[in-house]
C-alpha cells in the first residue's frame, strides 16, 4: 500500500524524462535512423535548409534592411555630425595641399576667399552627400545580397555547431520545459493517489 506514495515521483520523473527526450530529439539524431520502420530525424537537421532560408528573409528584410540603413546614413542629423570633419579637411587642402600643388594659385587666395570657398564647398557637399548615400546603398544592396549570404552561412553550419548556437541562446527554455515536465507529472501523480485514496 505505501507503494502507493511513489506515483508522484514515478510521474514527475516520466515527466521530466518525456520532455528531456523530446528536447534531445531536436537535435538528435543528426542523420536519419530507421527503427523499426520508422524513421527518426532531429527536427533542426532535418529543417535546418528551411530553418536558413526563413532567417535569410527575416535578416534582410526586417533586422537590417538596406532601406532602414540608407535612411539612417543620408538623414540630415547623421550627415550635419560629418560636416566638422569635412569642414577641417576642406580647409587642411585650401591652405597647405593647394599652395603645395599649385603655389601660384594660393598667392591670390587670402583667408577670406578661403572662407567663402570652405561655405560653398560645404553647401554643395551638404546637399550631394544624401545623394551619393543613396546610390551607394542601392549598388551596395545589388552586390550585397544579405538574405543569400545569411542562408548559405546558416545551411552551410555543421549540426554540431547549429545545435551548439541554439543550445547557447535557449539553454534556461529548455531546462525550464524539462523542470516544467516534472512538476506537471509530479502533480498528476498525485492527483492519481487521491483519487486512489479517496475512491
Amino acid at each position: 500500500m505505501n507503494l502507493i506514495y511513489l506515483i508522484p515521483f514515478i510521474s514527475a520523473f516520466i515527466g521530466w524524462f518525456t520532455n528531456w527526450i523530446a528536447i534531445k530529439m531536436l537535435f538528435h539524431p543528426k542523420e536519419p535512423k530507421k527503427i523499426l520502420g520508422i524513421t527518426f530525424h532531429g527536427i533542426f537537421p532535418k529543417r535546418q535548409k528551411q530553418f536558413a532560408e526563413k532567417l535569410g528573409k527575416l535578416v534582410s528584410n526586417e533586422l537590417l534592411s538596406f532601406k532602414d540603413i540608407e535612411e539612417k546614413i543620408s538623414n540630415p542629423a547623421n550627415i550635419s555630425k560629418l560636416m566638422p570633419f569635412v569642414e577641417s579637411h576642406i580647409d587642411h587642402f585650401l591652405r597647405v595641399k593647394l599652395s603645395e600643388q599649385m603655389p601660384i594659385i594660393s598667392m591670390f587666395i587670402g583667408d577670406k576667399t578661403i572662407n567663402q570657398l570652405k561655405e560653398v564647398f560645404l553647401t554643395e557637399l551638404t546637399d550631394l552627400f544624401p545623394v551619393i548615400m543613396k546610390n551607394y546603398m542601392n549598388n551596395l544592396q545589388e552586390d550585397l545580397d544579405l538574405e543569400k549570404i545569411v542562408t548559405q552561412k546558416v545551411a552551410g553550419f555543421s549540426s554540431d555547431k547549429l545545435e551548439q548556437i541554439l543550445n547557447d541562446i535557449m539553454a534556461k527554455e529548455f531546462r525550464f520545459v524539462e523542470i516544467i515536465g516534472g512538476v506537471l507529472g509530479f502533480l498528476i501523480g498525485l492527483l492519481q493517489v487521491l483519487l486512489t485514496l479517496l475512491g
